[in-house]
């Protein structure tokens, strides 16, 4: 009898998923969907505020700093002798 009881639940539970899985799974895509076209948009609206050849940076490296490097010296080639 306990085995036809855990079958059932099993079977119940299953079931009760599937059926909220189709009800939430289409509304996720949805509100995913309409955020992407979202960004999309604001993207191209973007792009088309500035003007066709213009150059933007987003980001520069720190250049490096000329003390640090005249701290480490000259190099001298060597030869090794036998």
């Amino acid at each position: 009898m306990t085995l036809i009881k855990f079958i059932f639940i099993t079977i119940l539970v299953l079931w009760l998923i599937r059926m909220l899985i189709r009800l939430i799974l289409p509304m996720l895509f949805n509100n995913l969907a309409s955020k992407m076209q979202s960004q999309a948009s604001g993207q191209q609206q973007e792009r088309k505020r500035r003007p066709e050849g213009s150059i933007s940076i987003d980001y520069m490296p720190p250049r490096p700093d000329q003390s640090k490097t005249d701290k480490l010296g000259d190099f001298v080639d060597y030869e090794e002798i036998k």
